[in-house]
C-alpha cells in the first residue's frame, strides 16, 4: 500500500492528466450509448484497461528503490507482453465502418479519444521504462532499444488485430503463437502484409514518440 501511495505522489501530475483523458473518453462513450441506444463500443473500456497495465507496471517500478537487475528484467518481459495493447486501440478505428451511421462524427470522436488515451499511456510508459533501464544498464543504447520496441509493438498490434492473438496467449497458447510468428519471419513474401503493417505502424509510433519526447523536453526546459 505504501508503494502505491509513493507511486501516486511521485507522478501526481502525470496521473492527473491520464485521469482527465480517460474520464473524457468514458463520458463521450456514455453520451454515444445514450444517443444511439447501442453498446457497440463498450469493448473500448476493456481495451483501455489493458492499455493501463504497462503504464501501471512502469509507474510501480519507478516507485521502487534499488530494484534488482533480475526483477527488472522479469518485469521488462511482462511489460513488453502487454505494451502493444496501448497502441492497439488506434486500430479500433476500423470498427467505425461497421458501426451505426447515425451520428458518425460521434463514433469518430469516441474511438479517437480512446486511441489518443492509449497512445498517451503508451509513450509515458516507454519514457518510464527508458529511465529504469538507464539506471541499471548504462551501456545499453537506449535509442536503439526504444526504436526496436516500437517496431516490435507494431508487429504485436498486427498479431492482435489480424491474427486475433492477445497477451494472455503467450502463456495459454504459446505453441500456435510461436508457429505463426516463425512462419511470418521465414516467409516474408508470403506474409508481406504483416511486414508492411509492422513497418508502417512502427514508423507511426516512432514519429509519434519522437514528437512526444521532444515536446516533453521543451516543456521541461
Amino acid at each position: 500500500m505504501e508503494t502505491v501511495k509513493k507511486a501516486i505522489q511521485s507522478q501526481f501530475k502525470t496521473l492527473s492528466l491520464v485521469t482527465v483523458a480517460l474520464i473524457f473518453s468514458v463520458i463521450l462513450l456514455m453520451v454515444r450509448i445514450k444517443l444511439n441506444k447501442s453498446f457497440f463500443y463498450l469493448f473500448l473500456i476493456w481495451n483501455v484497461f489493458l492499455a493501463i497495465i504497462p503504464f501501471a507496471i512502469t509507474m510501480y517500478l519507478s516507485s521502487k528503490q534499488n530494484i534488482s537487475t533480475f526483477k527488472l528484467i522479469v518485469w521488462l518481459i511482462i511489460w513488453l507482453a502487454f505494451l502493444p495493447n496501448a497502441p492497439y486501440i488506434v486500430t479500433d478505428l476500423i470498427h467505425i465502418k461497421t458501426g451505426n451511421n447515425t451520428l458518425l462524427w460521434l463514433d469518430i470522436l469516441v474511438v479517437l479519444s480512446f486511441a489518443l488515451s492509449g497512445l498517451f499511456l503508451f509513450y509515458l510508459s516507454i519514457i518510464n521504462m527508458q529511465n529504469l533501464v538507464k539506471s541499471k544498464f548504462e551501456k545499453i543504447p537506449i535509442a536503439t532499444l526504444t526504436f526496436s520496441i516500437l517496431f516490435l509493438c507494431g508487429f504485436g498490434v498486427y498479431l492482435g488485430r489480424f491474427l486475433r492473438y492477445n497477451s494472455w496467449e503467450i502463456i495459454s497458447n504459446p505453441h500456435v503463437l510461436i508457429s505463426d510468428v516463425f512462419n511470418i519471419l521465414i516467409s516474408p513474401f508470403q506474409h508481406y502484409e504483416a511486414w508492411l503493417f509492422t513497418i508502417g505502424f512502427g514508423t507511426f509510433l516512432a514519429v509519434g514518440f519522437w514528437l512526444f519526447r521532444n515536446l516533453n523536453t521543451l516543456e521541461n526546459q
